[in-house]
């Protein structure tokens, strides 16, 4: 998870109708997050050659008041996997701006020694590769309450504006993650060229901070449509 502070007026054209732009001591995030899906199933069904793949997003953070509390969640603005029928089923279904091109990634987690490092990299076409890199030394730890980390993982709801301007809302269900600062880590090749002048120069520059997860299972409950 590479984060980068960013203006609000930026992500305000990206809220979902019912949602309110989040804020960790007044900072907007942005953050292009990483990781490998592993034993996936759609509806508890596995399907063939679609199970294990690499997803790369960029993704911003807000919030939702209802009667239970406080709901805080994430918003998709572009979503990167290597094959195109998922893409291709998310952007038809769900209305997320999902783009399939060639992926590859590296996952190295802490060796004897306690160094470890993670790359993942994207080569859209027509544009040269993106990498997202990140080292790691030692062992993870659990997230400090209020802390700039547990805002960044801990958000259990998605939320994703549909074609008629509706908003869906949907839960995100694991277990609290540990995590590893990142001790070095960049974003390189084309930002600007992949993401758009919105976000390319904030993408350009160094990340305010960098984590690793630890992951664990997940589960994503079915959307539904909000009634705003």
């Amino acid at each position: 998870m590479l984060n980068y502070e960013v203006d609000q007026d930026a992500l305000v054209p990206f809220v979902p109708r019912g949602t309110k732009l989040d804020t960790w001591q007044g900072r907007h995030y942005i953050s292009i997050v990483a990781f490998r899906f592993l034993h996936t199933r759609v509806h508890r069904i596995p399907i063939p050659f679609h199970r294990n793949f690499d997803e790369i997003n960029l993704r911003f953070y807000v919030r939702r008041d209802t009667s239970d509390g406080c709901r805080r969640g994430v918003v998709f603005i572009k979503e990167v996997v290597p094959r195109w029928a998922i893409a291709a089923v998310a952007r038809w279904r769900y209305n997320e701006n999902y783009v399939a091109c060639p992926t590859e990634s590296s996952i190295q987690l802490p060796d004897a020694e306690g160094r470890g490092s993670l790359r993942f990299s994207w080569t859209p076409k027509g544009i040269e590769r993106l990498t997202a890199s990140v080292k790691v030394m030692g062992r993870p730890t659990a997230l400090s309450e209020g802390s700039e980390a547990e805002f960044i993982t801990e958000h259990f709801w998605g939320y994703t504006a549909q074609r008629d301007g509706s908003t869906v809302e949907y839960q995100v269900e694991h277990p609290s993650w540990q995590i590893w600062p990142g001790r070095e880590s960049e974003l390189s090749g084309p930002v600007g060229a992949f993401y758009g002048s919105r976000f390319g120069a904030v993408l350009s520059q160094p990340p305010r901070s960098a984590f690793v997860a630890n992951g664990s299972d997940v589960i994503v409950r079915q959307g539904k449509r909000l009634d705003v």
